[in-house]
């Protein structure tokens, strides 16, 4: 049942909103996904700050246009979902990617982050890096890598020099 002009209008708007409130955008293929896979999709986004929604090119290529973004949805083959991310750059790559790999039908076709548009190449390096908690987990360790080391020197002069002291008394005695 083709939508009416109120329903597309209200869609265009909901689109707009999100754009503008988004960090990062994938664009994603969903033709032949299930539906119940789809509802895992968005359930999984919905956990990393992330929002899954499904609408015609047309009134994406719009809500995109009224954003000041130029991006041409006719040369992507297929049913058209975006991922937005509000929080975490690449959380919504992430999510995409681990669910292709579960589910062959679901594919990134492009992506944006930061206004900067990437293609298929380049959105799915940006799937593949690590997470923003498991990053700043790998800097701290490497900020208190030397400083645990020095610790150790430290101590294991410290216990040098005890020992040292015991030996001198046990000659003394």
């Amino acid at each position: 049942m083709p939508l009416t002009k109120e329903q597309k209008t209200k869609i265009v708007e909901e689109l707009k909103d999100k754009i503008s409130r988004q960090k990062a955008i994938v664009f994603g293929d969903i033709t032949g996904v299930k539906v119940s896979d789809l509802t895992a999709l968005r359930k999984e986004m919905k956990k990393n700050d992330s929002e899954l929604k499904v609408a015609k090119k047309t009134l994406i290529s719009k809500a995109l246009k009224e954003n000041q973004m130029d991006v041409d949805l006719k040369k992507m083959q297929g049913e058209v979902a975006l991922g937005f991310g509000y929080g975490d750059e690449i959380a919504p790559f992430r999510t995409f990617y681990i669910f292709s790999k579960e589910n062959e039908n679901l594919k990134i076709l492009k992506g944006l982050v930061g206004g900067e548009f990437y293609e298929q190449e380049q959105a799915l390096a940006l799937a593949k890096l690590p997470g923003r908690q498991e990053l700043l987990g790998k800097a701290v360790y490497c900020l208190s890598s030397p400083l645990s080391g020095m610790v150790g020197v430290l101590q294991g002069n410290i216990r040098n020099f005890v020992y040292l002291l015991s030996e001198l008394q046990k000659v003394k005695s």
